[in-house]
């Protein structure tokens, strides 16, 4: 048996290149203009270092500790897990849009959930055996800061839950009049 094939199969997981999914039929009117499959892999992210100085001076104490010292905020207790609006969820450290209000989903762990990212090259997800587990932590792609985790009990279409931290998210509402029926 050949390797190719399944190199080949493997790659094109990897890189996303499979069929754009919507969300229970939900688009947000940001969705056709996001980058997806091998556009989206495609596209360069500018990494951005700081000092801890610097980031002290543009996020709040709290949001330094939860995305520069891997914190991680009280379940039920972020601004955005109960948030049902549609529009985008950006790193609050760089602005770096993150994930859609079309993948969101009540997870019930009291963190705001998605099934995927807005761009596969948009996070980096990295082994995390602190606390006495493993566990898959996601971490924004443009300027390393920590989001949560990722874990394997998502809905479909892609059985992935990203679990992330309020305090590492600004929230973009769709502007009225763009906004679908469906809110």
């Amino acid at each position: 048996m050949s390797i190719v094939p399944v190199l080949a199969v493997f790659i094109c997981v990897a890189s996303g290149c499979g069929p754009t999914v919507r969300h229970l039929g939900r688009t947000s009117p940001q969705a056709a203009e996001r980058p997806t499959g091998e556009t989206a892999m495609a596209e360069r992210i500018d990494k951005i270092e700081k000092t801890d100085e610097q980031w002290q001076q543009t996020l709040t104490p709290f949001q330094c500790h939860v995305v520069r010292e891997k914190g991680t905020e009280a379940p039920f207790s972020g601004k955005y897990y109960n948030e049902h609006r549609q529009g985008i969820y950006k790193c609050v450290a760089c602005g770096l849009e993150l994930f859609g209000s079309d993948t969101k989903f009540d997870s019930g762990t009291g963190w705001p959930s998605y099934f995927q990212p807005i761009a596969a090259n948009r996070i980096e997800e990295t082994a995390d055996t602190t606390h006495g587990m493993t566990r898959t932590e996601v971490t924004c792609a443009r300027c390393g800061a920590h989001l949560g985790h990722v874990f394997p009990d998502g809905p479909r279409p892609t059985g992935l839950r990203y679990c992330i931290n309020s305090a590492a998210l600004d929230f973009v509402p769709t502007p009225a009049g763009a906004e679908t029926e469906d809110n």
